[in-house]
């Protein structure tokens, strides 16, 4: 039995669909159909029903589905052994990040990841959370990394890395509403001009559940602006536009130049975790030893002291 094929008949098992399927593997879609037929004329029997609409599964395509299962799982564990047992981790290793973790935090690891692993290519895209899950689905990233906590289960996700949202405004910024020591009322927020991220990326997401649980609605806020780019909203804010709430560790060359200020919310500490997601079932050697790599790198007391060092020195 051909291993390609199997593949193919797997992946269409799982997608009832053979556009979907030619899309995920990179191919056409008159070979998926092809790679079908031959696997099919191989075990002499049916393993699809087809209409114009869709296609399912035979019984014997159920039993065939239930086994290469199994089988591709053990193949790739295999694999992953046979490239272990050769101290060689080498490849492509496709990663997907939120803005906030691509930008200014990821940067700090690949450095040193790539020392260790020199062999492996890595390609990084920056997506919001919602498009790095549709992206894991699609199998067209092999790990992400996102900045709350969504639940999927079909999908693994671990904390890695402690952050926090900080409200920010221009350095020489004054408000009525704000102290003179950047101390601001919970309820008074809502009168303040307010620029976000796009709703569906990560920051937004986690700066409204940390609203909603202190009782405050997050829809009666003035927002006048939405990007999608944190680099955008700091601009914005140093021109006077308005406020925002970013990740403190993006802003560290800003409190350092002192174009920005980091305002306190009373009562209020906007903590969140940073999360890797990743399908468990279809991890690959690369992944793994990134995974593993990113996990020690961040529980290293030192690195993790270095990293947050890099902006506790500037916050005013």
């Amino acid at each position: 039995m051909n291993l390609e094929h199997l593949k193919v008949f797997y992946t269409a098992a799982t997608k009832k669909n053979f556009s979907e399927t030619a899309k995920i593997l990179h191919l056409s879609q008159p070979s998926v159909s092809l790679q079908i037929r031959q696997l099919e004329d191989h075990l002499n029997i049916k393993l699809f029903e087809r209409t114009t609409k869709k296609i399912s599964l035979t019984p014997a395509g159920e039993l065939l589905f239930q086994n290469a299962d199994k089988i591709l799982k053990l193949v790739n564990q295999a694999e992953k052994e046979i490239e272990l047992l050769s101290e060689s981790v080498h490849g492509e290793l496709l990663v997907g990040a939120s803005r906030t973790i691509g930008e200014h935090v990821l940067p700090y690891v690949l450095g040193q990841y790539i020392k260790e692993y020199p062999q492996v290519n890595i390609r990084l895209r920056i997506l919001n959370s919602q498009n790095i899950i549709e992206h894991l689905k699609n199998k067209e990233i092999n790990i992400g990394f996102i900045e709350s906590m969504i639940s999927y289960p079909d999908f693994v996700q671990k904390p890695f890395l402690e952050d926090e949202l900080v409200l920010i405004a221009p350095q020489n910024y004054s408000h009525i509403l704000i102290s003179d020591n950047n101390f601001i009322a919970p309820n008074d927020l809502f009168s303040l001009p307010i620029i976000l991220r796009e709703q569906g990326s990560g920051t937004r997401q986690v700066v409204e559940e940390h609203l909603r649980k202190n009782n405050l609605d997050p829809s009666k806020l003035n927002v006048i602006l939405e990007l999608e780019n944190t680099e955008s909203i700091k601009s914005a804010v140093e021109s006077g536009m308005g406020v925002s709430i970013i990740s403190k560790s993006a802003i560290r060359k800003e409190l350092q130049l002192k174009s920005l200020k980091a305002i306190s919310i009373e009562g209020i500490t906007l903590n969140r975790q940073f999360y890797s997601v990743y399908d468990q079932d279809d991890l690959s050697i690369q992944s793994e030893s990134f995974l593993s790599f990113i996990t020690k790198y961040f529980g290293d007391s030192k690195n993790k002291n270095d990293y947050e060092k890099l902006y506790k020195n500037f916050v005013v």
